[in-house]
């Protein structure tokens, strides 16, 4: 039977749909190819439009949930395309889906795309629902990829942290002699990208250049980073259920109040500084003996922001996953495609260390073709 699965994710950033072709036949995994889709503006305002509570909700998710299945199917034939590979040598796709809300606080997360429908358009198995069962378990459902990242990543003599920086930022500790961690640090790019798509229409801060040009506003900061979730204990993960642009509308209005007026381009700024000091804070408090920072995920993109995080971080090697083997646009999918082959395995893929649940637990539901 074949070993190969390709595996999906679209994030918080919503930009699009990475596929990643893995065989696990060999050890270590092999990547064999990647395809990319991007999403269209009407996806992205239709996830966003049910992020929060709206009419109709019902009929538009469901509805959304089939766009994204062709969406997905549009990934799988990239990567099958460029990986020289048909449908019937792909042993499972393994789906994400699309987050739209995360309260593990009330016992759900929930992640759309119609995954019958993409078993129907594929002719190929499909694992999903990788999060529900590890909150049915008291667990944050989240982060999931530590396990990998321990899997791909650990070393036994250097102390290591691996950060995605996504939509939202997390992070694993890879700490010799230490349980391993993780956890959502807070926004990565997603307010960035928001801010400036609603001043310029543009997706996102290429290179970080509009921040740049900008000045961040420490008392704005300090109040941005006043946020509780910051503070908060182990375990936890967020989402655009918390940072969103109604969470930094109230504080700018209130830094307004006390302080005056503040320019667009210099909340870019700070937000930026908002990203990268949370993310430093959390590896100074959680990971202080990392020696090594592995960074994945779109922001590796924003040349700014990395040089940023740099500068906060002066005592530690920082540097992409590709120094690793892995390109840093392939980690997540690559971790989706893990854990669906952990599925068939039957091997428990959650961590109750970074997540909270109770216990060890076999991640996922199959929708055979």
């Amino acid at each position: 039977m074949s070993e190969i699965f390709i595996g999906l994710m679209s994030g918080t950033s919503l930009d699009g749909v990475d596929a990643v072709a893995v065989d696990f036949a060999s050890h270590p995994m092999r990547i064999i190819g990647e395809g990319f889709i991007p999403y269209d503006v009407t996806i992205r305002e239709q996830v966003l439009a049910l992020q929060g509570v709206g009419h109709d909700e019902l009929a538009r998710s469901a509805l959304l949930a089939n766009r994204l299945a062709y969406c997905y199917a549009d990934a799988v034939a990239a990567a099958l395309q460029a990986c020289q590979l048909s449908a019937a040598e792909v042993r499972a796709v393994v789906c994400h889906g699309q987050t739209i809300r995360h309260a593990p606080h009330n016992g759900y997360t929930l992640q759309i795309g119609n995954l019958a429908l993409l078993a129907e358009l594929c002719s190929i198995d499909v694992i999903g629902d990788l999060r529900s069962r590890d909150v049915a378990a008291g667990g944050q459902g989240a982060p999931l990829v530590p396990a990998f990242h321990q899997a791909l990543f650990y070393c036994a003599d250097v102390p290591r942290v691996v950060l995605n920086i996504g939509g939202i930022a997390n992070l694993t500790r890879l700490s010799p002699g230490r349980p391993v961690i993780g956890f959502d640090t807070g926004p990565g790019n997603m307010l960035l990208d928001a801010w400036i798509r609603r001043h310029h229409g543009h997706d996102y801060d290429a290179d970080g250049a509009w921040a740049a040009s900008g000045q961040c506003q420490p008392a704005l900061l300090s109040r941005l980073l006043a946020e509780p979730y910051f503070a908060a204990g182990l375990p936890k993960s967020t989402g655009r259920d918390l940072f969103d642009l109604p969470w930094l509308e109230r504080h700018l209005s209130a830094h307004r109040l006390a302080h005056g007026a503040v320019t667009d381009v210099d909340v870019q700024a700070t937000l930026l500084a908002l990203s990268c000091q949370s993310i430093a804070d959390a590896i100074q408090r959680f990971a202080s003996d990392c020696r090594e920072v592995y960074v994945c995920g779109g922001g590796t993109r924003n040349r700014h922001l990395m040089q940023q995080l740099a500068a906060r971080l002066p005592s530690v090697r920082l540097d992409t996953t590709a120094a690793l083997g892995l390109p840093p646009q392939q980690v997540e999918a690559a971790a989706f495609a893990w854990l669906g082959w952990c599925f068939t395995q039957r091997r428990a893929a959650n961590l109750p260390d970074v997540t909270g649940a109770r216990g060890l637990r076999l991640l996922g539901a199959l929708y055979p073709c």
